[in-house]
């Protein structure tokens, strides 16, 4: 039944009194609806930074500089630095070379299974980072299938694990906008004579510019806050900027170098924050073009664009992104005897120095990610439901953007970050006699800010394409705010719901940075249990910690399958 079936009272036929309370009403649901998401972003995101700033600037109440000095002099931290911009560079590099072939057999060529392959390739974006560090470790070390590379601990293998990550990220972004261009500049190039590949140097690369590098903006950002693969893969070897805010945290307890250190890391994504916005803001004016042009065609073998882009992107899915996985599942059941599943079955036994087995921690992570998707979703559906507006007045129009933005930080804020900053400013909360450290609370909220931005992004799209008349429309029919937004809002948005809840609970699953920083020892999640069990001594230990992470990534592929069951075809961008 829609609005227009039911009874209503047009809005001429009620009286000034009910207009006022109307109004009121209005006013009221606007303002909490910026207030609750503000007021979260200020307790659960700002304030914590806000402690970390302090730690590392003032002393006794006075601006204190000499513990920044301290740390930038150490010839460590510049090492450490050097690691993240070249770790990132080099990721952000291997990306792009392979990403951006994908993205035109993906995007721009048809041919059977392209939309299970488009799944394919986005599964390795939302795995947890812990479980990439270990499926690439296991592949990588000695007895796994690449072990006499001698890889295992090595630069290279960081790169190729980063590169596994982000790929979806050059495929999606770049792909986005491929799809949606006028393939005529490029015909009559090729009608003139120009090759195939000057053709795509000429004319395609160009067109495609803005949206290279907001993925490569993008790509940059990921792989300088990568944490839990880093952190397997590298230890202290390899560490970066992010890993050694861990390491100076729970191994030195020199909270001030930890302080210095995560703001050094603000400034660094800062800085790939401001490009990735620039670019994305001319990619979004050239997806204002208009809707995905439906020039895809067949493959064909005879064009040396298209035989080259099949064999890059049947390599990197084979090679780079399907080989970890399918490793990382047949050594889980290798056994000491042979093979079998007794790793799986070590998963319902409690370890040694673990005070849960890994189904209990399991079972915790289901339940801290459930948690923490409600969160996500009443504040960033909020948020998605404010932005979307476009007011008319233009301080109102600059406000609702400066709230886009603001609620975009966390994006930016690596998630160790965020869970160091409840570490240090959640002791005693606004004075009160509770230390929060202690409970199991800031675990769920500290993935929720992380998940915020995925919300919004998701859901912002769809609300946007809302034709405000039927808002119009719906009130001049005598509908008030409340069923407007149920009738009109919420039944165009619900499948985007559906996706942005299903992305974030996939988020919080795997999440393990700020994790790794809150959750008790009696309560630890599943990716955190993963990384202790790493650190074992002992085939048995490996062996479950395998089983465990096999777990996970099937948990997390379950969710993203039932996402991209929701996605709306043509809306919602790239993502």
């Amino acid at each position: 039944m829609t609005l227009l079936d039911r009874r209503v009272t047009p809005a001429a036929a009620r009286g000034p009194a009910a207009d006022r309370r109307a109004s009121v009403g209005r006013t009221l649901g606007w303002a909490a609806a910026v207030g609750v998401p503000l007021a979260f972003l200020g307790v659960f995101f700002a304030w914590p930074v806000a402690e970390i700033v302090g730690r590392g600037f003032v002393t006794d109440g006075a601006l204190d500089l000499s513990g920044v000095g301290e740390v930038l002099g150490r010839p460590r931290t510049w090492r450490i630095l050097g690691q993240t911009l070249a770790q990132a560079a080099l990721g952000t590099a291997g990306s792009l070379l392979l990403g951006i072939p994908g993205a035109y057999l993906l995007h721009r060529c048809r041919f059977p299974g392209r939309d299970a392959l488009r799944a394919v390739v986005t599964v390795p974006f939302v795995l947890p980072t812990v479980v990439v560090g270990v499926a690439f470790r296991s592949l990588l070390v000695d007895g796994g299938m690449l072990g006499g590379l001698g890889l295992d601990g090595t630069l290279a293998a960081i790169v190729l694990a980063l590169v596994f990550f982000n790929y979806a990220v050059v495929v999606r972004t770049v792909g986005g906008l491929w799809e949606r261009l006028d393939p005529r500049a490029e015909q009559a190039a090729r009608s003139l004579g120009a090759s195939p590949w000057r053709a795509f140097r000429t004319v395609t690369l160009p067109a495609l510019a803005p949206a290279i590098a907001s993925a490569a903006s993008l790509t940059f950002l990921f792989c300088a806050t990568a944490f839990g693969t880093v952190l397997v893969l590298g230890g202290r070897r390899f560490g970066t900027v992010e890993t050694e805010i861990w390491v100076q945290t729970t191994q030195y307890l020199d909270l001030r170098a930890a302080a210095v250190l995560s703001v050094l890391q603000l400034v660094v994504v800062a800085g790939a924050l401001a490009a990735a916005a620039r670019a994305r803001a001319r990619t979004e004016r050239a997806l204002d073009l208009g809707e995905p042009v439906g020039t895809a065609h067949p493959v064909r073998w005879r064009d040396p664009v298209d035989v080259t882009a099949v064999v890059v992107t049947a390599a990197t899915v084979l090679g780079l992104l399907a080989l970890p996985l399918v490793n990382l599942v047949v050594r889980s059941l290798r056994t000491p005897t042979g093979w079998g599943l007794d790793h799986y079955a070590a998963l319902a036994l409690p370890a040694d120095t673990l005070r849960v087995t890994p189904l209990e921690a399991a079972v915790t992570s289901l339940r801290v990610a459930l948690d923490a998707t409600v969160i996500a979703l009443v504040v960033g559906g909020l948020v998605a439901l404010v932005v979307s507006r476009r007011p008319r007045r233009p301080v109102l129009r600059r406000a609702v953007g400066g709230l886009d933005a603001v609620m975009m930080l966390p994006l930016g804020v690596s998630a160790v970050t965020v869970g160091f900053g409840f570490l240090v400013a959640m002791d005693a909360p606004f004075g009160l006699d509770v230390d929060l450290r202690t409970s199991g609370v800031l675990v769920p909220v500290a993935q929720a800010v992380v998940a915020v931005p995925l919300v919004v992004r998701t859901v912002l799209p769809v609300l946007r394409a809302v034709d405000p008349r039927l808002r119009e429309v719906a009130a001049t029919l005598g509908a008030p705010p409340g069923r407007v937004l149920r009738t009109v809002d919420l039944a165009m948005a619900v499948r985007s719901l559906g996706l942005a809840l299903g992305l974030a609970f996939a988020a919080s699953l795997g999440e393990f940075g700020a994790t790794s920083f809150l959750a008790r020892p009696d309560s630890p999640t599943l990716p955190v249990v993963v990384f202790r069990l790493i650190g074992r001594p002992g085939a048995e230990s490996y062996g479950t910690a395998l089983a465990a992470a096999v777990l996970l990534a099937a948990l997390t592929a379950a969710v993203v399958a039932v996402c991209e069951r929701l996605r709306t075809p043509g809306v919602g961008g790239s993502w």
